[in-house]
């Protein structure tokens, strides 16, 4: 059972009177509310916890309003963002709308207003892996899923029969949901079938069902897969596992639009929507005659390629915080459950062989190890721990002069993501040894904390 929650507001403001206020009104409304008084604090809260909206201030002292939504937006995430200038213009609302914020509104603004464009903005604000842009739960805003995204969209209205091609673990089952979800079948139930989970001769009788007395065993009649998709989607996956003789009748099913169980003289005709999926080399297979080139053309009609996931990197902080969401849906405690920028860090050094299952499966290993809280790098499994040996800075040496020191210093503090006590580590020195030569070279730290923010994307809830 799935227990809902308040909303989470994060009111960014370094007005304390305004920011007091606006709290008191917000959790009036039943919404779950933080405050920060700059944009220094913001993005340390933004990584410690995951909001549902950012009510952000325009003017602060530091890392100000426009440049944190420029940062947020640079990453691609998606947390709907109202600003709030006591100094608004057009020009100004237009910037902050231009980098990325979702409304603007200028103080002194009226409760009932302030209230009803909250209440507006968490209402379309998009779900992670569910939003109307990725159907069925696809997740990602790079390049390659975007092109994913249209071809589904413009296949799924027809009838024509899909080849969904990747590795294994890439989201091959999704793709064939959302394609039927999009489609005119989509009231009716999708049945899936894995061609390589069964001996021939059980997933013949599983495809095209078997008569009584066809074998021993069959005591009855029992309806085959492509009875039961009637009107809907059959998807097979690992269709590339078929034996000869299943990939003929396959073939046949296909071409006649009819079945004929195992043991029965009688065709049956069904209405069914192919949609394949396969692992494995089709083509190659045709080439060395090992798959049927008939059955090839027939299922592959409208290819669609699935990229494994070290191939769109940039799509991790997303499918993390879609992991983190369905973790925190599922288990009650684990409400405040996010991943820090370096574990982030960490899980875009790995090479992910096993792709998208791999990568979730490792989330909720490293959630169950951090007790449902905070994600840092140690709760992750090991080879993605080990994943981040090669980013560390060799230890700490005294430079010749101030200069190599000061950069030396400001390059550590952007690794470290603005943490000073992370900084320290890198540089092999302690924090308050680093403090002092902060100060006297005249590192200034806000400085810093805006390159960490554009360096490192922040935990965000869709």
């Amino acid at each position: 059972m799935t227990i809902s929650r308040p909303s989470r507001v994060l009111v960014v403001d370094d007005d304390r009177a305004f920011r007091l206020s606006t709290r008191a009104l917000l959790k009036a409304d039943g919404y779950d509310v933080e405050g920060a008084e700059n944009g220094r604090e913001a993005a340390e809260t933004l990584r410690r916890s995951a909001f549902d909206l950012v009510l952000l201030d325009v003017r602060m002292p530091g890392l100000d309003g426009l440049q944190l939504v420029e940062a947020l937006r640079l990453w691609g995430h998606t947390t709907p963002i109202l600003m709030i200038s006591g100094h608004g213009t057009v020009d100004l609302a237009v910037k902050a709308l231009h980098l990325g914020a979702d409304d603007f509104l200028t103080k002194p603004v009226e409760p009932s207003v302030l209230s009803a464009r909250v209440a507006a903005l968490l209402e379309r604000r998009p779900v992670p892996g569910s939003d109307d842009d990725n159907p069925a739960g696809l997740v990602g805003r790079s390049d390659v899923m975007a092109s994913i995204v249209q071809r589904i969209r413009q296949v799924a209205p027809t009838e024509t029969t899909v080849l969904i091609q990747g590795e294994t673990g890439v989201g091959k089952e999704l793709v064939a949901r959302a394609v039927h979800q999009l489609s005119e079948r989509a009231a009716n139930r999708m049945i899936a079938i894995n061609c390589g989970a069964l001996a021939e001769g059980l997933l013949e009788s599983e495809l095209f069902g078997h008569a009584r007395g066809a074998f021993t065993g069959a005591v009855r009649d029992r309806q085959g897969v492509f009875e039961a998709a009637e009107r809907s989607t059959l998807f097979l996956d690992e269709v590339g596992e078929m034996s000869p003789n299943l990939q003929q009748r396959l073939l046949r099913a296909l071409q006649e639009r009819e079945v004929t169980p195992v043991g029965a003289n009688r065709a049956i005709p069904v209405n069914v929507r192919v949609v394949a999926a396969t692992s494995r080399d089709l083509r190659g297979m045709v080439a060395d005659g090992s798959f049927r080139e008939d059955l090839y053309y027939r299922i592959a009609v409208y290819p669609i390629d699935v990229p494994p996931l070290r191939e769109r990197l940039d799509d991790i902080p997303l499918l993390v915080e879609a992991a983190l969401a369905r973790l925190r849906s599922r288990v009650p405690t684990w409400k405040d459950v996010s991943c820090t920028p370096f574990a982030l860090r960490a899980l875009r050094a790995c090479d992910w062989p096993g792709n998208v299952r791999h990568l979730m499966g490792a989330i909720e290993s490293a959630a169950v190890s951090a007790g449902g809280g905070r994600i840092e790098v140690q709760h992750l499994p090991a080879e993605i721990r080990e994943g981040m040996e090669g980013t560390r800075l060799p230890r700490y040496r005294a430079p010749q002069d101030e200069s190599d020191e000061r950069e030396r210093i400001q390059q550590a503090l952007r690794k470290a993501g603005g943490s000073l006590t992370r900084t320290a580590e890198l540089l092999g020195m302690s924090r308050t040894t680093l403090w002092r030569k902060v100060r006297a070279l005249e590192i200034d730290p806000d400085a810093a904390v805006r390159k960490a923010v554009l360096e490192f994307p922040l935990p965000e809830r869709g």
